[in-house]
């Protein structure tokens, strides 16, 4: 039974502090204390602010905490003080046993940016526990025979404390025949022997109470005691002997029950049953007969229960050799465990982060981890390594300790999550190894600018669209993510024709829809462009731009226009054709536009109604009035043809012109047959004084040109001017050259031509006179070359006679008529 008193008294708690700061950046100290066991819930263990030097406000903001790993938690962290207090009331003996010294270890861990700093607290034994012996009792049987000095071996006791706390001394009382004898072992403990002093006598008392006393040496010192038992027995002279005073053995760890140890052996010189020895395990360590047996008939000595290396690395096992005289020996065995690869690296998981940015440094601290190997030698040395092709890498910080951090940089868009994977491996044959996987999320930062699906737009609308109207779409994806993918679309300041471009186009900020603000004609603008500009949502934002052209599409809305021959309502004017005109004679050419493009401007000529139709055809192509037969004397004089102008867009549209027609060879016979037109053409009072008029302002034109032709042989550098003033007052009418093609331009004509045409009384003869456009350009006769200025200077310089022809010779004339007024 264990007895033990402690003093009321308070343990003087003893606290020794050193920091060491250390190489590496994520590890910035260690802090050491010393606190006795059994210190009450809420105890003060120390300032670790104080110690550490670290603010109070850095252990809020930075969210400090203790991380123990797989330990149980005895130290608490209180931020408010800064200050390491009592979580959970610690037992040494509970925590480390016989080992020493005894001590917790744990980090403390901040974050933003990740630290963390070791702290040792040493456990100081105090004598809270008392001597005890396995056995309430201990019994023998001594013969009387036995010679004075026989050695009998009690129990050991034992004392969970340490140092002075722990097992010190034994006493036994009473005295009277025997002694105690203590031999010190190996491992520090006592071997008890019982030493007989006296000798026994049977006869005067069979049997004997003795008590053992085991005592620490603590303050206040406790104790425990055993009883023990003494029968006397008949003679028994010789005790058994170990063949060995020390036998060792070793044991792999994990080895199956009932693996053979070794086998002691002792003998016994007595015969008979005295000589019979039996083997056991005497006193031993607290647990030692869950895990050992000895066979005690022939001293095998087996594994019964599961060693550990990582808990225990040896035992020492205290043997008996007992003969049926009572008559003993003892013997010690000494099992070591030999340590195998069992154990897997145990990676703790101190601080990781759940997310970084994408555009974080290299050399960002990711996590830091603890990693541990109980095992032995070679495989306790732990490599840890990343199994993959990532932008990370893990780096030893110090003893057990890895940081994982980036390697290089880091692109949301190639990857927006990691499942990192540490792999960690002992040396040990075969390996042990381990992995942990931590899932990171990069967040996205605004490093990618809107990339517009093309590199250029080109979009078409008809004319006469509505306002308002959606031409097309641009579009523009930005790689980043959220609110830095958001993409709007803004139209770029720019001018069209000098008019602000969002007057023609609109672009919806959202969706990219190009939308028309106005109603387009296709003869006033034919194309157009502007820039779109895309910008991300991001801060700052980034953007990016694209060149959008809209093409305007033609559309059959203008009807083809009628220059040649003019109509009006107070005059009529008419072509003459002598009754001598062969057949495909040139009466006139109907001359015509459309301003519109294309096909839409694409004219086609036609005769819709004649006097004679067989008289006349009209060039479906030129729109050339010729005749189809010889005119003859019975064809009427007065002719009138109705030609109908067609484009050939859908639907097409169309123009008519009368033309009118008179077959005569002399002006008064065209005068008596056109005076009773009364119903088309309207007379008035001056007709002689009109023809009169017409006929100076002839001979004036004619003398003007004479003055020309003189003045351009004279003074070649002021023709063109001079050339302009000689023909300003001539009628002008225009003509168009039969295999005129549209290559463009508005409508079919592509440039302004001035023509002065007069007919004589023979038009087969009429010459026709060119004046040179603005381009400074000149069309030749035939129509199918344009010739440019200097090629015009070429035929200057020819005969004068040849430059400007006169068409005015002998009574070239228009004929106009107007109706006299009654």
């Amino acid at each position: 039974m264990a007895q033990g008193k402690m003093s009321g008294r308070t343990m003087t708690r003893q606290v020794l502090l050193f920091i060491s700061v250390l190489s590496l950046s994520s590890v910035h100290g260690q802090v050491s204390y010393s606190i006795p066991e059994e210190m009450a819930k809420g105890s003060l263990v120390g300032n670790i602010s104080q110690d550490l030097g670290l603010d109070i406000k850095r252990l809020k903001s930075s969210k400090a905490r203790i991380h123990v790993g797989n330990s149980a938690e005895y130290i608490e962290l209180d931020k408010d003080r800064g200050v390491l207090l009592i979580k959970e009331t610690i037992d040494r003996e509970a925590l480390c046993r016989q080992s020493t010294p005894c001590a917790l270890h744990f980090q403390i861990i901040l974050e933003n940016p990740i630290e963390f700093y070791r702290v040792t607290i040493e456990i100081i034994d105090i004598n809270d526990n008392a001597p005890v012996f396995q056995k309430d009792s201990m019994k023998f049987e001594i013969s009387e025979s036995a010679v004075t000095g026989a050695k009998f071996v009690l129990e050991r006791a034992f004392d969970s404390d340490i140092g002075s706390n722990g097992l010190q001394s034994y006493s036994l009382n009473p005295t009277d025949n025997f002694s105690l004898k203590l031999h010190g072992q190996t491992d520090g403990s006592k071997k008890v022997e019982m030493v007989l002093q006296k000798p026994l006598d049977r006869e005067k008392q069979e049997q004997m109470s003795l008590v053992l006393t085991a005592l620490d040496g603590g303050d206040p010192q406790m104790s425990g005691t055993v009883h023990i038992h003494v029968n006397v027995l008949d003679a028994n002279d010789n005790a058994p002997v170990f063949t060995q005073a020390l036998y060792t053995a070793s044991v792999v760890e994990n080895s199956q029950k009932g693996t053979l140890l070794t086998t002691v052996s002792a003998t016994d010189i007595d015969h008979g049953s005295y000589g019979l020895v039996t083997y056991s395990i005497s006193s031993s360590t607290i647990g030692i007969l869950d895990l050992f047996e000895i066979d005690e008939s022939n001293g095998e000595v087996r594994l019964i229960g599961k060693v550990d290396y990582e808990s225990d690395k040896h035992y020492q096992i205290d043997l008996e050799a007992k003969d049926t005289g009572g008559l003993s020996d003892s013997s010690k065995l000494v099992v070591g465990i030999v340590d195998v690869n069992d154990n897997s690296p145990l990676i703790d998981m101190m601080s990781t982060s759940k997310s970084i940015p994408e555009n974080a440094p290299s050399q960002t601290v990711i996590a830091v981890m603890s990693v541990h190997d109980p095992d032995s030698d070679n495989n306790g040395v732990v490599n840890c390594v990343l199994t993959q092709n990532i932008p990370f890498t893990i780096k030893s910080t110090s003893t057990g300790f890895y940081s994982l951090v980036t390697d290089s940089d880091l692109d949301r868009e190639g990857a927006f999550e990691y499942n990192i994977i540490v792999m960690c491996s002992d040396e040990g044959v075969p390996s042990l190894s381990s992995s942990v996987t931590l899932t990171l999320h990069i967040s996205d930062v605004n490093d990618n600018a809107p990339v517009f699906e093309r590199s250029s737009y080109e979009a078409y609308i008809i004319e006469n669209n509505t306002p308002g109207l959606s031409i097309f779409t641009v579009k523009a994806r930005d790689a980043d993510w959220n609110q830095n993918a958001r993409v709007s679309y803004i139209l770029e300041e720019s001018s069209v024709n000098g008019v602000p471009v969002s007057s023609y186009v609109s672009v919806s900020a959202d969706s990219g829809v190009v939308h028309s603000v106005r109603s387009f004609d296709y003869e006033q603008i034919k194309d157009f462009q502007f820039r779109v500009k895309a910008q991300d949502g991001g801060s700052p934002p980034l953007s990016s731009n694209v060149t959008v052209k809209i093409m305007i599409q033609d559309q059959n809305d203008n009807a083809p226009q009628v220059l040649y021959p003019v109509q009006t309502s107070s005059s009529l004017v008419a072509e003459m054709v002598p009754r001598s005109a062969d057949v495909g004679y040139l009466v006139t050419k109907v001359v015509a536009v459309d301003v519109d493009s294309g096909q839409n401007a694409w004219l086609s000529y036609k005769l819709q109604k004649a006097t004679d139709r067989a008289l006349f055809e009209v060039g479906s192509q030129n729109g050339e009035i010729r005749t189809i037969r010889q005119v003859t004397d019975k064809d009427v004089v007065k002719q009138r043809l109705t030609v109908v102008v067609e484009d050939k867009g859908q639907p097409s549209r169309s123009a008519t012109v009368n033309v009118n027609v008179a077959v005569a060879d002399s002006f008064p016979e065209v005068l008596s047959e056109f005076t009773d037109f009364t119903h088309d053409v309207e007379y008035n009072d001056n007709l002689t004084f009109y023809l009169v008029l017409a006929l100076a302002v002839v001979s004036f034109l004619f003398i003007v040109s004479i003055i020309a032709i003189l003045s351009v042989k004279c003074y070649r550098w002021r023709h063109e001017q001079m050339f302009y003033k000689s023909n300003g007052n001539l009628p002008v009418i225009p003509y168009y050259p039969p295999l005129y093609a549209d290559v463009g331009g508005t409508g079919t004509l592509r440039q302004v031509y001035n023509y002065d045409v007069c007919g004589t009384t023979d038009s087969r003869k009429s010459d026709m006179k060119y004046v040179r456009p603005y381009s400074q350009s000149i069309i030749s006769l035939d129509g199918t070359q344009t010739l440019p200025h200097a090629q015009r200077d070429t035929l200057i310089n020819d005969d004068g006679e040849n430059q400007v022809r006169i068409m005015a010779t002998s009574a070239a004339y228009r004929f106009s008529f107007s109706r006299a007024a009654e």
